[in-house]
């Protein structure tokens, strides 16, 4: 689930192959003004995490989008990857 709070989206629950789709559709139109992206309240991350977070870099690239309260598992991914750097914090 999708929260916004003046710049800052909230992330709440699972992020995972099976709510990444929902997550996205729910954040289309979400994204625009967003600053800061914070996932302290995220339970669950997969890989599919990693490419959520890269879709929403790309859809405010005109923006300086940061994540932050990135859980372990998820910052372990991303550096699996090799795409930290993608994934500002």
């Amino acid at each position: 689930m999708l929260t916004r709070e003046g710049e800052a989206l909230k992330v709440v629950g699972p992020v995972n192959i099976n709510s990444v789709a929902a997550l996205l559709k729910q954040s289309s139109g979400m994204l625009n003004g967003i600053q800061v992206v914070d996932l302290a309240d995220v339970t669950e991350v997969d890989s599919a995490a990693v490419s959520l977070l890269l879709e929403w870099r790309r859809q405010t690239q005109n923006t300086a989008l940061r994540f932050t309260n990135l859980p372990a598992s998820l910052k372990s991914l991303a550096d699996l990857y090799g795409v930290a750097d993608l994934i500002p914090q």
